[in-house]
Formats: structure tokens, sequence, C-alpha cells
């Protein structure tokens, strides 16, 4: 193995390919980088329990003269080439015992591991070629998937509610994420796709937005019994599937609702955000408890009361004229700020089917989104 590679594109791809390097593992061969090298390009692959990522470079970044193949330490590799002062570097392998790395100045000599350790990896359009792929859209996707992921569970208690739903049905891919405290719901149109229903993990999504952070354009998903890829320009990333049903969500989401207010979105953020500096903590959950009042009057009051610390009080100004009863409801704060924080409109509705029923907090301007919130029962 031999060629000579652009510096900045290798280190493009190993910090594409390094979200897939475990931090531990009782498999120490997953530590390592796989590099394969063929007549007109190069592979980096890395592997965990739940990601395999796969990078390809070709065509003027790299000039092959030996193909071949080795296995070296991930993290010593990326940190290599990182610190290198270079354009251009030149690797080959050394008795089947070296990776040799030359930039113009500086040589390195990292140990390889023993290559046929490593797991055999088939990705799912290779296991089974009859599957059709799903064009979905850059923009829209990653967008979708950050205005839900906040509510996915951290616990794992029941660990399908640490990843997120998606689920297509005549062409609407809806995208649910709740941790049985709250719940957020995305639906996205699709052009002439099968149905289908997965749950990604929360975890692998985040990485999977880092890779399409700067990309715009459509790629393809390829979707298993077990595992689902995404296949994005030369980049490979798939992940495991998790096991088990996801709870039936549909009748949570309430359709009637006895009283709905508006504000502007950065008004009351900021005033929950004042209130609850007062507020009480739930030890269990960590969060403030802030109450939500509509009064005689017709004016609305965000309070917090705490015995120890005090007491804070701030009347709010909707935007729209208030229909409905006098209504007294205590919430989570950050789960109200974070369901507010994911809407992209300048104004929020707040719709509430009764004191101790569960809330909506949506948008007029993207119907398409919404958030469910639990309420906390006030003494």
């Amino acid at each position: 193995m031999n060629f000579r590679i652009n510096c900045d594109e290798l280190l493009n791809k190993l910090n594409i390919i390094q979200k897939a390097l475990p931090a531990k593992t009782s498999m120490p061969v997953l530590m390592g980088i796989k590099i394969d090298v063929f007549k007109d390009y190069m592979l980096l692959t890395t592997c965990n329990s739940d990601i395999t990522i796969q990078a390809k470079i070709s065509g003027e970044s790299i000039e092959i003269n030996e193909t071949g193949r080795c296995l070296v330490q991930g993290k010593y590799l990326i940190d290599i080439i990182r610190k290198i002062n270079s354009k251009q570097i030149e690797m080959f392998v050394y008795e089947n015992k070296l990776l040799i790395i030359k930039s113009e100045r500086s040589e390195f000599k990292l140990n390889i591991m023993t290559y046929e350790d490593y797991p055999d990896i088939k990705f799912v359009n290779e296991k089974n070629r009859d599957l059709e792929p799903i064009e979905l859209e850059s923009f829209p996707f990653r967008t979708s998937v950050k205005e839900i992921l906040f509510a996915t569970a951290v616990n794992e208690k029941r660990p399908i509610l640490t990843g997120v739903l998606f689920k297509n049905e005549n062409s609407k891919l809806t995208l649910i994420a709740t941790d049985s405290y709250r719940l957020s719901k995305k639906v996205i149109n699709l052009n002439n796709v099968n149905d289908f229903s997965m749950v990604i993990p929360a975890k692998s999504l985040k990485e999977l937005l880092n890779i399409l952070e700067d990309y715009e354009g459509t790629f393809n998903c390829y979707i298993d019994n077990s595992k689902v890829l995404f296949k994005i320009k030369e980049t490979y990333f798939e992940t495991r599937l998790l096991e088990g049903n996801y709870p039936d969500t549909s009748k949570i989401v309430p359709s009637e609702f006895s009283l709905i207010t508006k504000f502007n979105r950065d008004e009351i953020m900021q005033a929950i955000d004042r209130v609850s500096l007062l507020s009480p903590q739930d030890k269990e959950r960590n969060y403030s408890i802030v109450k939500f009042s509509v009064t005689n009057n017709r004016t609305i009051e965000i309070s917090s009361s705490n015995q120890e610390i005090g007491d804070a009080i701030e009347e709010i100004i909707p935007i729209d004229n208030i229909e409905g009863p006098v209504l007294k409801i205590g919430f989570n704060s950050k789960y109200l700020t974070d369901a507010i924080r994911s809407l992209p409109s300048s104004d929020v509705a707040i719709k509430f089917t009764g004191e101790i029923k569960p809330f909506v907090v949506c948008s007029d301007e993207y119907p398409n989104l919404l958030h469910v919130i639990l309420p906390v029962k006030l003494n």
C-alpha cells in the first residue's frame, strides 16, 4: 500500500468517520480505522456497537501507487494528521508491520493492528441488492430532526423512547419523539415512497446531523429489518434500529381545546426564564416548576413560589384576545422553553384542554410541527 494524499481532504474524512470510534469498548480492534486502498480510490471505515461509517476518497485528492489495506489505531492517526502542517503527505505500509506517514519535514510510524480481526462489514444495500432507496432532501430532513430530537428520553428505563419514530404512511413521513412527559411531532411530505416504520437512536441521529450540517442536496436511505443506511455522496452512515414497539401516541395529541392563547415567541420565553429563577426544583427530573394562570379579568400571569427562597410573578400580554375559561396550570419550564425554541416563527400558540390535561405548543405558520406537554400537579 502506497499513496500520496491531500492532507486537508484526508482530515475532513477522518473527522467524519471518527464519530463511530468508540470511547470505550470490550473489543480493542474497534479502536482502529480500517484503510482499504484500491486502484482508483480509498475507503476509511470505523464501527462501534451502534453505528458504522465509511468515507471514500477519490479523484485529484489522492495519487495511488500501490493498492493494499491496513488497520491502525484511530485516535493516533487522527491526531497525527491534525498536527501535520503540509498540503500533501505520503503514506505506505512497511513490511506489514508499520504504517509510515511522511510529510515535508516529519515522519511517523504507527504499528499496524491485525486487519483480519476487524468485523466483516457489509452495508444493508450490499446484503440486499433489492432494497429500494428512499430519496431525502438534506435541509428539511435535518431541520425536522432538530425540531423534535430534544424530546427523546435520556433515561434508558424504556430504551425505545431513547429514539425517534419515523413512520411513513401514504408518502407522509411522521417523526415522533417522547420521553413520556412531553411529545414532539413533525410531518414531512415524501414522493411516492412505500410505507415503513423504524425507530432510530437519538445518539445516532445527532452524529448524522453533524455529517449533514454543511451538505445541501439529496441523499439516499436504505431500510432493513434491524438497520438503516444513509448514503450521503461518498459517505455511508449506517445505524442499528431500536427493537420493540413504539407506544401508540395518536390519542395523546388533543384535538379540541377550551382555551387558546398566542404570544410573541421571544417575550414569553424571556418571561418564563425570569420567573424560573425562583421556582422550586424537581430533584428527580431536574426542572423548574412554573405556574400559568388566566385570571377573571382576562390577564395572564406566569409565576413561581418557593417557600425557602421567595416568589416571582410576571404578567404577560398575549397578541390575541383570550377566549376560554379561567385556568391555572403548572408545568416544567424547561419543557415549555424547549418546545417554543424549536418553533421557527415569531409567534407561538399555547392551547389548553384543562388544568390537569396535556397542552399543545404550536404555531399557525408551521402546522406540521407541534409539541405536547404534560402538566405538573399543583398543591
